[in-house]
Order: C-alpha cells, then structure tokens, then sequence
C-alpha cells in the first residue's frame, strides 16, 4: 500500500495553535523546509511501495525528515525520538501542523525504514541537498568542476573483539535462542563460562598467558558442546534447524577462527559485516566497520565545505583500486583519461584530483576559510 502522504491543509482547530502561528517562521529549519522538494523525495521512496492491500506506510515527509535531521544533528535513533517530541521546529520540518505531544512513529520504524529504501533510494537525499545547495546559493556548479578523492573509515558501533569475548557471547547467543525455542540443553555453561571469562582477562591483564590461553580453551570447549548439543536436539525437526542455521554458522566460525588467520573472521556477531580496516593512524591503529570513498570539492563553497560523492566499498579493497568505482558513471573519454592520470599516481592517499560529473551532495558542519586548507 502506499503512504498517505502529507499536504498543507491550513485547517484550524478551535483548541490547538497552529505551528506557523506559534514558531519562528524565519528559523532555519522552518526556511529549509520550504526550500526542499517533497515531491521528488515522495516519487524516489514511493517507488519501493505496491499497491498490495496493508496497513498503509508512514509519510514520506516525516520518514525523509528524520533521516535528515538525524544526520544533521548526529543524533541516535532514541535522542532523535526524544528532541521530536520536544521541539516544534523537528515536528514542523517533518510536516505536522500541529504539535504531537506523542511520538506518531515508534523508534524502531526508523531502523525498518532504512532497511527498506537501501542504499540507492538514499542517495535521493543527496541528490535534494545538491538541489537545495544549488537553489539557496550556497554552492556554484563551478566549485564542483574539480574534486579530490579519498577512503576513510566508517566505524561500526561494536565492542573491541577479542577471542575469549567473541566465544563467550556466542555460546551466550545460542543458549538463550535455544531456551525461547525450548530446546532442552544438557547444560548452559552460564556459571562456568562467566568465571573462565573473567580468569582469561584477568591472567591476560598479568601477562599469564598460558594461565589465559588454558582459559580461551575451556570457553572454546563449552561452545562446541553447546553447538553439538543442539545440532542434536534439532535433528529432525525442520523448523528448529532451519532457525538455527545461522546462529550455528557464525558461532562456529567464531569457533575455528585463529588470531593469526587471514581472510575475513568475524569480528561481531550481531554484525558480521564488520571488517578490521588498518589505515595507519597512529591514535587508532586498526578500525572496525567499512571502507568508503569520499569526494569533496577542491574549491572552498560559499557555504562551508561539501561532501559531493559517498560509497561505501564492502571487502576492504587497496585504496589505489578505489577510483574507478567512484568515476563509473563518467563518459568514454572522461573514463580513460581519469584512470590514465590514476596509473601514473604511486600514492593512494589521497588519490589524484579528477573531474568528475557530481551526482549527489551531503553537507558537513560549516567550517572557517582559512588560506592553509588550500594546501
């Protein structure tokens, strides 16, 4: 089904103000909502609905604006829920006409509607920031002739992987699916997993490291009992074997995964695309999420400083390989003559100043001209 989308009504309500006669009307969110075109936001995100009988989606201008002033504030989810609800001007740029003193979505349809769009619905807002940039002059077209490209890291909000830990949440994960299953298991292992945990960090923290490796092998020992335990209680049940297909499988490559093994090794098990990137900061030695590219114009804007082009690059690819994913779109000839100026760069950060036809724009806090960032 598709959303009802929200439209001006300029209705009154005989007990309630409405919010254009209550806030300021020269706020700048309220003059950057009317600069926005919701339109072109409801006809991109609009395209991922059918017309299938259903409860009816949220509006595309509410959805649309959180997302936008979740990324304009750096806001979490439960924050973003919390500001909504108190100030008129998110409530305003979302499209109400009045003030909610409830929440109209719940904090998890954010997370479902993210999920939903995917990465190349998204890109609709970059392309209306772009828009926007544009109408308001806060950028020319001239500032994005030249642009320079760059990788950096995305970091995912995870928990310093360590082996003792990794295995220790695994048998965790499995044990408590396994009792809301009701999957009977033999033994748990909570009270003598907790205690091997905390005697392998805190023999590690001494230097003991055969007291701590002698530790990593019991836990290692209690989560292949508690994988072979249930492999065998849902042994012939094709609903309980197929629930724990992929618990199973992350937990046994937790398992047989070593310190020293290359290739990819799970580093979260609630997010297993976490990938361990090393970018040679000497504050953050290693990172852990993924790697994306970065195009920002080589021209200060008359705004403050702009982000033209982002994608995320899944696999950890050699930062000198990354340029001819972000030029893709370019014709022939501008084609070859980017990746004939990247042959002859030996360096691959930060990656040879190209032209490139800008697609989308994502704006970062402004920040102070200063001659040196020329440099």
């Amino acid at each position: 089904m598709q959303p009802k989308e929200r439209r001006e009504t300029g209705e009154q309500d005989l007990f309630r103000s409405r919010l254009d006669q209550i806030i300021d009307l020269q706020h700048a969110l309220v003059r950057l909502a009317r600069v926005i075109d919701w339109r072109f936001l409801e006809e991109k995100f609009g395209a991922v609905y059918t017309d299938k009988p259903g409860h009816p989606p949220l509006p595309t201008r509410l959805m649309a604006g959180l997302a936008i002033l979740k990324h304009m504030q750096d806001l979490s989810d439960e924050a973003l829920c919390e500001h909504w609800i108190e100030n008129p001007y998110y409530q305003y740029f979302c499209g109400e006409e009045f003030f909610q003193h409830r929440l109209v979505f719940d904090r998890s349809s954010l997370t479902r509607w993210r999920q939903r769009m995917g990465e190349e619905k998204l890109v609709a807002l970059l392309q209306e920031s772009l828009a926007v940039a544009s109408r308001t002059e806060a950028i020319k077209p001239a500032d994005l002739a030249r642009v320079i490209v760059d990788t950096t890291v995305q970091p995912k909000a995870v928990m310093f992987p360590t082996d003792a830990k990794l295995v220790n949440r695994a048998r965790e994960r499995l044990v408590r699916q396994a009792q809301e299953l009701g999957v009977e298991l033999r033994q748990s292992y909570r009270r003598v997993g907790k205690f091997a945990l905390i005697k392998h960090q805190r023999y590690a923290h001494a230097k003991q490291f055969k007291r701590a490796n002698r530790s990593l092998r019991k836990l290692k020992t209690y989560l292949g009992r508690v994988i072979r335990d249930i492999r065998r209680k849902t042994a012939g049940n094709e609903g309980l074997m197929e629930t724990f297909v992929r618990p199973l499988y992350l937990a046994e490559r937790v398992l047989a995964q070593d310190r020293h093994q290359r290739g990819r090794k799970i580093y979260s098990l609630h997010a297993p695309e976490v990938e361990c990137i090393g970018k040679g900061k000497a504050h953050k030695p290693y990172e852990f999420g993924v790697k994306v590219s970065v195009a920002t114009p080589l021209r200060h804007s008359r705004g403050g400083q702009f982000v033209a082009h982002v994608a995320a690059l899944p696999g950890n690819p050699y930062d000198g390989h990354t340029l001819a994913t972000v030029i893709a779109c370019h014709a022939g000839d501008h084609r070859q003559h980017a990746r004939s100026r990247h042959r002859r760069c030996r360096i691959p950060r930060p990656q040879r100043v190209t032209r490139i036809p800008v697609q989308s724009l994502h704006r970062r806090p402004e920040a102070p001209h200063h001659p040196a960032d020329q440099t």
